[in-house]
């Protein structure tokens, strides 16, 4: 009988998993966060508000995780298995593969007006699509892993398929609440940001330039994130509020520009801003995925990426949506912007609920640990991080 490894390997062909990863988030999401500049066209062709289009991006979002189809096929296992893979750099793997959503949006939003201006809407969508059928090859490369920790035998019935059970465990409810908040605001620059560029004076290339911005701002912070979180210097939970509100903020800075003086302008204000903004929600983005398995267990690490996946679509169902009503009533995103920036702030505050997101009045005898293999991360009684007498383990301070 073969022995069961003693952990997640921390590479081999976690590697590759971690570049299907990478792929499968610039196929999904990178093109989600493109698509935005398609909007005005699909308005004026079918002479529908802006609210009446957001819903395209929205139900796109709700469909693909909320019922677990489309790219969520592919997204939540992919992202699941490679947390699987990895533990002292769990969450730089996590940020190498989500990059993929700002490389593909760097490349995507020049991409795709151009096909807009050659082929039109309908040509351009075509194309898209035939683009993401390169998912397939990515979920080829899945290849499964046993750990310790994993259910001895499979869940019995649907509520336990589903992992719901997870909701009784109080870390994970507030992580839960908090991020669906969160998903309110986080994707309204994913289908509003090109067409708020827009109505800022910019033309259509300007605009795909300031989502080009973000995209880049976006892709640098997940690695750099990524290896600050693998670091244990400071607890996720308090990153992920930090850089949540951070989100917040950027989304608020979006908003608050003024209009350009002239479509020949690159809208320099609304480049900073939507910069600032990328920085800001690429840091959030591992920490979200990385948190999971210290809140879950490596075990259910799969069915909380997939909850959690499932969470913010609630959110983004609605955010995207409320964004273009107020569009249509202000005629402007500014309050959008200001509404959903709302949103996030309000979820990363719920998070400072979480185990170690605020500071304790007792100092920390070793610096934070990196995700946890096992179990929710409690506060009391104080409970070593990893295996016990572990290089990384580190009790919780309490007063």
């Amino acid at each position: 009988m073969t022995p069961k490894p003693a952990g997640p390997p921390d590479g081999g062909w976690g590697w590759v998993v971690a570049a299907a990863a990478f792929a499968v988030n610039g196929l999904s999401y990178g093109l989600l966060r493109s698509l935005g500049l398609a909007l005005p066209d699909l308005a004026e062709h079918f002479d529908r508000s802006a609210q009446d289009t957001a819903w395209v991006s929205a139900l796109a979002l709700a469909v693909q995780q909320a019922a677990s189809s489309g790219w969520a096929l592919v997204f939540a296992p992919a992202l699941g298995t490679l947390s699987r893979y990895f533990s002292r750099r769990r969450v730089l793997a996590m940020g190498l593969a989500l990059t993929g959503n700002g490389v593909s949006s760097l490349l995507l939003a020049p991409a795709l007006q151009f096909l807009l201006d050659t082929f039109g809407w309908r040509g351009a969508l075509l194309l898209l699509g035939a683009i993401t059928l390169h998912l397939i090859a990515c979920g080829a490369l899945l290849r499964p892993l046993t750990l310790p920790g994993d259910p001895q035998a499979p869940p019995r019935g649907p509520l336990a398929a589903l992992g719901l059970g997870l909701f009784t465990r109080r870390a994970f409810s507030v992580f839960a609440l908090g991020t669906a908040l969160v998903g309110g605001g986080y994707f309204v620059p994913y289908v509003h940001l090109a067409p708020h560029a827009l109505d800022r004076g910019l033309e259509g290339y300007g605009a795909a330039l300031v989502v080009a911005v973000a995209a880049v701002g976006d892709a640098g912070a997940r690695l750099v994130c990524g290896w600050l979180a693998d670091q244990g210097w400071v607890p996720l939970s308090r990153l992920l509020a930090v850089f949540g509100a951070l989100t917040g903020l950027g989304l608020l800075a979006v908003g608050l520009v003024p209009v350009a003086r002239s479509k020949e302008g690159w809208g320099g204000p609304l480049l900073a801003a939507a910069g600032a903004y990328g920085l800001s929600a690429g840091s959030y983005a591992p920490l979200v995925f990385g948190v999971i398995p210290g809140l879950v267990g490596i075990g259910g690490v799969v069915q909380g990426t997939g909850l959690m996946l499932m969470l913010m679509s609630l959110g983004g169902l609605l955010g995207p949506p409320l964004s273009g009503f107020l569009r249509d009533e202000t005629g402007d995103f500014t309050a959008s912007f200001l509404v959903c920036g709302s949103f996030i702030l309000s979820g990363s505050f719920i998070y400072t609920g979480l185990p170690g997101a605020l500071p304790s009045c007792g100092a920390a005898s070793q610096p934070a640990a990196p995700p946890p293999e096992r179990g929710e991360l409690l506060p009391a009684p104080q409970v070593a991080l990893l295996s016990a007498g572990g290089p990384h383990s580190t009790p919780d301070t309490t007063c």
